[in-house]
């Protein structure tokens, strides 16, 4: 009855099940995966956000596909004032509700059912599910550790063949937080254009550099088709505000097609909604507090992190640059699984397993750093101590 895009293994796994035990049982847990910046104690500014979904002009439908002018306007001067005079044309964006659907958007864009897309790994695993969605094959391409993360070239030229049609890039990748350098951007242009590929370019966490410098955006990147996606969700810690977009760039004449099949493509579905677009301009200002608030958070987590890393000698963390995440490294002495429902069961902490994002082996263990100072401290004692144990 059903089909085979949706033909996933739909049983918790252990992982899970062990989390829904201790959370029915009243166990209080330090939670060091939270991603939700709503629910990391962080301070909004409520009355603006909320005063900013009553403009009088959201009881009026104007469908526009691609999104309000004035949203996309919004959405320009953010890359105006973030990125040193960054001049993008509203006309090249394209409003979605989220990167999610952006991808989908992009997807069905460029492949036809059983069209391949080049992945990161490791990486953020919603890819594997939009792309079931979309009919989309996934092929992995490593990125390899050595004193930092780089890109696999040379394994991206093995995934390619005739029925790739992209590359999926993100920047800062999550959860390693390594950002694309410039050679990197240099040698995926010219990939690209040897092999009529286009660039996807995943950049919701482009604005948490964590040693405060600007990386450049791929959102005016001009060597190959490129479609940058980005939203509200975390550059201005608002998930709940359902607001992303696309910026589409590169060779004129491609850029011009793909515009317009992508208009097409959202006046099919026409899922952005007028209060949000509304108080785009609103809810894009509210950066300017959360961005600092969070990087502090980020950065005094990250502090934290390497003081109780330097008393011991088993574990240490990966180079980050940017984003909410650290990479710890700890022995390998079982497997990811068994040890983040270790840490569960006796510890109360619940971290990610490296599997969860594609690490090739045991010994790696996901921390957040947006979660609360005290309770990440805490967490990270317990952590270190089992390991150590």
């Amino acid at each position: 009855m059903f089909s085979r895009r949706t033909s996933w293994k739909l049983t918790p796994n252990r992982f899970t099940e062990v989390q829904r035990v201790m959370r029915a049982e009243g166990r209080e847990l330090l939670d060091l995966t939270v991603s939700n910046p709503t629910r990391a104690h962080l301070s909004y500014d409520a009355t603006s956000i909320l005063s900013s979904l009553s403009r009088p002009e959201a009881t009026d439908y104007d469908p526009q596909p691609k999104g309000l002018r004035s949203a996309r306007n919004a959405v320009a001067a953010y890359y105006l004032e973030q990125s040193a005079g960054i001049n993008i044309d509203s006309e090249s964006l394209v409003l979605t509700t989220s990167t999610s659907e952006g991808y989908s958007y992009v997807f069905r864009l460029l492949c036809n059912p059983g069209d391949e897309v080049l992945v990161p790994k490791p990486s953020y695993p919603l890819f594997e599910f939009l792309a079931d969605l979309q009919d989309v094959t996934l092929v992995p391409y490593p990125l390899l550790y050595d004193h930092g993360w780089q890109i696999d070239v040379h394994s991206l030229q093995n995934g390619v063949n005739t029925r790739t049609r992209a590359v999926v890039v993100v920047h800062p990748n999550n959860p390693t937080g390594s950002y694309i350098s410039s050679h990197e951007r240099e040698q995926l242009n010219s990939f690209c254009q040897r092999h009529d590929l286009a660039l996807i370019v995943d950049e919701v966490f482009l604005d948490y550099s964590h040693d405060r410098v600007r990386r450049s955006t791929f959102a005016t990147n001009q060597e190959a088709l490129t479609f940058t996606l980005s939203g509200l969700s975390k550059i201005s810690g608002l998930p709940q505000m359902k607001l992303a977009w696309l910026a589409t760039s590169g060779p004129a004449n491609a850029v011009s097609e793909a515009i317009a099949r992508l208009e097409l493509i959202a006046d099919t579905y026409l899922s952005m909604n007028a209060p949000i677009q509304l108080a785009a301009s609103v809810l894009l200002e509210q950066r300017k507090t959360m961005q600092p608030a969070l990087l502090d958070r980020v950065l005094n987590n990250l502090a934290e992190l390497d003081l109780q890393l330097a008393r011991q000698k088993t574990s240490a963390r990966l180079r980050i640059e940017g984003g909410w995440y650290a990479v710890l490294r700890v022995p390998a002495t079982q497997s990811d699984e068994d040890l983040v429902i270790e840490l569960l069961r006796k510890k109360s902490v619940l971290v990610h397993p490296g599997h969860f994002y594609d690490f090739p082996g045991d010994g790696y263990l996901i921390v957040s750093l947006i979660a609360p100072l005290t309770e990440f401290r805490e967490g990270i004692k317990r952590i270190l101590q089992a390991v150590n144990d």
